[in-house]
């Protein structure tokens, strides 16, 4: 057999590859001319279509959509500041560095020892179960009253310092509706469905806290009956929360003298002493309910007042104490009342225990450990710019009337800011705690705070305390007071980040602070003048312009469909006033930028955007989007961004946009408030 050529291996191998070629170039053909002809992909946004996404793709693409809930910037702050809490408290629970260190440490140690907690059982609130007990008559139950009240555990009405609206720079002691199981009223008294089962789930969680706290079984379903009597007979007399009037609907000034006397079985002239206040005029409303309350204390059965006190000791305590009450709260406070599928972490539950009664305490050494000075100076120059930028906005207004521009400036012109923390005037000392018990910890705390807060009752004072704690991230206007809170926890990223350049701090922060600081003198600062008495300084004019103004952003809002959900849109009528905010906020930050660095290169304005962009990140969940969509007061991430900038012809010359485009908006369509 001849030997074939060498050459006819080697052709049909070369005819193969030929024919693969042939086939890889129709191939290619083929699927140009396809691409040719689909087609082709929206462009992606850009600075001045979509400024939010544009600036914030990475994020977003990096950040996929929770299962449930928001993961938002401003949320990512509030873990962290969760988490320099954590870690402080362990500093303290391993070597604490002074008296207040050792007190925090033995507490958090004391509530992550479950062992302990269980060995404790229930004998935090065993002297106070004891001195129910010891009830025999009607006269001992107002006593019972405030001595409960003394713990931290408010029973049968609340009472609370706030600013006595005759005087905001005062303290008085407010007597208001409370006493309730419920969180509103209205659950009582409805007769639908819903509320119906919901009040007979009630009366199973009350049934069972009342056998953890020693009622016999076969008692338990009349003391339960007993309890929920009483509550109904309070709630009738009360204000459901939709119906809450306001704070002058609470306000009503009254002698202690009267008080004592109009309602005498209550005992109120006692009640004030053993809290501590020497007042000689209290708030006292709605006085229908205390009428009520006055009669019941003589009239209803002393068992059915005791059971009453023996559930809210028992509920107030549940949390701190061994399994079996927690277990009860959560089957009922938290999954019923709140929604949740699993009860806290001892961690979680720990810091939200020395949080509500301890908070001052580790105020102070969060506000030592995580606010450097200079992070604290800055804050404070960059708000007073934001100041003076509001000053400089109402002097060259065009909506207000003259006499309104003077209160306006005379009340922005004296606005003070506060950084970091309020000025400190608390007692520290407190009765030693140990690590043993942490319900017995909990009424210690609880007792402390209390303390400290009637302290406040009576003297002109009300300049010494914020309503957030220090280690909470908070930056807000105070309207009684003229003043603006920046607290230390919220002095971070993405609201002050001091690795960044400095027209990125008036971007977020600055911008952040206007919006507060145009509250002293927008629709809502209008009800207080500039001596802090509680009147409205603007005309029917100035009401007219500035819902005039509104009118138009709630307009614009409410063309921008919601992100994440399908044929909805933004209500722009609710999210009206924080728009509003925001937009005057973006306004008074640039007027301050700009002001504060002349001559600044345009890169520097596109810094300033794009903090104020990166502040409002966020990825919702459907479910929490819908809800958001029907019931927040702000508008998403995206408008919250989007919105004021395209009124804003700054950010047209930062990014080149032409007027017309979705980030700019023509002139005659741009909404001013502070330009």
């Amino acid at each position: 057999m001849p030997i074939a050529p060498l050459s006819a291996f080697i052709r049909p191998t070369l005819l193969a590859a030929g024919i693969l070629v042939l086939l890889g170039a129709a191939t290619d053909a083929d699927a140009q001319r396809r691409r040719a002809a689909a087609p082709k992909p929206p462009p992606g946004p850009t600075a001045c279509t979509d400024f939010y996404s544009f600036h914030n793709k990475d994020w977003l693409a990096a950040t996929p959509v929770p299962a449930q809930g928001m993961v938002t910037a401003l949320g990512e702050l509030q873990q962290r500041s969760l988490q320099q809490q954590r870690d402080l408290l362990d500093a303290a629970m391993r070597q604490p560095a002074n008296n207040v260190q050792q007190l925090l440490g033995d507490f958090w140690a004391s509530g992550l020892d479950e062992a302990a907690v269980e060995a404790d059982g229930a004998q935090p609130i065993a002297p106070l179960l004891a001195r129910i007990d010891a009830i025999r008559r009607a006269r001992h139950i107002a006593p019972a009253i405030a001595a409960l009240h003394q713990v931290g555990i408010p029973v049968a009405f609340n009472f609370n310092a706030d600013v006595d609206l005759a005087d905001l720079g005062r303290h008085i002691g407010y007597f208001t509706q409370g006493g309730l199981g419920l969180p509103d009223p209205a659950f009582y008294t409805r007769g639908d469905a819903n509320s119906q089962a919901l009040l007979g789930r009630y009366r199973e969680y009350v049934r069972n806290i009342l056998v953890l706290t020693g009622v016999p079984e076969a008692q338990a379903d009349a003391a339960a009956g007993q309890v929920i009597e009483l509550e109904t007979r309070i709630a009738q007399k009360s204000g459901a929360l939709a119906d809450s009037p306001g704070p002058r609907a609470n306000y009503a000034s009254v002698p202690v003298r009267d008080a004592a006397r109009q309602y005498r079985n209550l005992q109120l002239a006692e009640f004030l002493t053993a809290q501590g206040v020497q007042d000689d005029v209290v708030s006292l409303a709605p006085p229908e309910l205390f009428a009520d309350l006055n009669t019941f204390v003589a009239g209803l059965p002393v068992e059915q007042w005791k059971h009453y006190l023996r559930f809210h000791v028992g509920t107030a305590m549940a949390p701190y104490l061994s399994k079996p009450w927690r277990d009860a709260d959560f089957a009922f406070r938290g999954r019923v009342l709140r929604g949740e599928t699993q009860p806290a972490t001892r961690e979680t539950l720990t810091l939200d225990a020395i949080n509500k009664a301890a908070g001052p305490m580790l105020a102070r050494e969060y506000v030592a450990r995580h606010l450097p000075a200079a992070t604290r100076e800055r804050a404070g120059t960059i708000a007073t710019q934001v100041r003076d930028a509001l000053v400089r906005s109402i002097e060259r207004s065009s909506w207000m009337a003259p006499a309104t521009k003077a209160e306006a400036l005379a009340k922005a012109s004296t606005i003070r800011i506060e950084v970091g923390a309020p000025v400190e005037d608390l007692d520290f000392t407190v009765q030693p705690m140990g690590r043993g018990s942490f319900g017995g910890n909990m009424l210690i705390a609880s007792t402390w705070r209390h303390r400290e807060e009637m302290k406040r009752i009576g003297r002109a004072n009300a300049d010494r305390r914020w309503d957030v704690l220090p280690q909470q991230p908070a930056l807000a206007y105070d309207l009684a007071q003229n003043r603006l809170i920046v607290s230390a926890a919220v002095l971070q990223p993405p609201v002050l980040d001091a690795a960044r350049a400095p027209a990125a701090h008036y971007g977020s922060y600055g911008a952040l602070v206007g919006h507060e600081l145009g509250r002293s003198v927008d629709i809502r600062g209008r009800v207080v003048d500039a001596k802090q008495d509680v009147r409205t300084w603007w005309s029917p004019d100035d009401l007219a312009a500035w819902e005039g103004m509104a009118s138009r952003l709630a307009v614009q809002y409410s063309a921008y469909p919601y992100p994440g959900l399908t044929a909805v849109n933004v209500d722009g009528t609710r999210t009206r006033d924080e728009n509003a905010a925001d937009l005057a906020g973006v306004e008074l930050a640039v007027d301050a930028f700009q002001t504060a660095n002349s001559g600044t290169a345009p890169e520097a304005s596109q810094e300033f955007f794009a903090a104020w962009a990166e502040l409002w990140r966020q990825q919702a969940a459907p479910a929490a989007a819908q809800q958001a969509a029907l019931t927040s007061p702000h508008a998403p991430g995206q408008w919250r961004t989007n919105g004021p900038l395209a009124n804003l012809a700054a950010f047209g010359t930062a990014f080149s946009c032409e007027a017309g485009t979705p980030m700019q908006r023509n002139e005659a369509e741009q909404i001013r408030i502070w330009r």
